[in-house]
């Protein structure tokens, strides 16, 4: 199973950016799909999860300003950034917690290479 995540980039505070991840391989079902975030000298954190039936859960700190969706057709995961502050600022990281695969077997905890998002004050 390979993550692989698009749309960071460079953007002035109060900008959007989207952020998309595909998982891809000999893939039945996936469970929870996520983005954590991380910045040099840090721990990396939660910045939201949805589930396989759509319940949501989001850092605090966001304040409702990133919506995190799902394309389960295509195993997709999304993460709508607007409002962005320079404190968003870092490498972005798709997660699954759990897959079954087509040979019947499963898998757990799989991370994506990241991608980089800059918001300048």
């Amino acid at each position: 199973v390979q993550l692989v995540e698009s749309g960071g980039g460079w953007v002035q505070a109060g900008g959007s950016l989207r952020l998309s991840c595909v998982a891809s391989g000999r893939i039945f079902a996936v469970d929870t799909m996520g983005w954590f975030r991380q910045v040099p000298g840090k721990e990396r954190e939660l910045v939201a999860t949805i589930t396989k039936t759509g319940s949501t859960v989001y850092a605090d700190s966001l304040e409702g300003r990133f919506t995190i969706s799902r394309d389960y057709t295509k195993n997709t995961v999304y993460l709508q950034m607007n409002s962005l502050k320079p404190e968003d600022t870092g490498v972005y990281y798709c997660n699954v917690d759990y897959v079954r695969l087509t040979s019947g077997g499963y898998g757990t905890d799989y991370w994506g290479k990241g991608t980089l998002v800059t918001v300048s004050s």
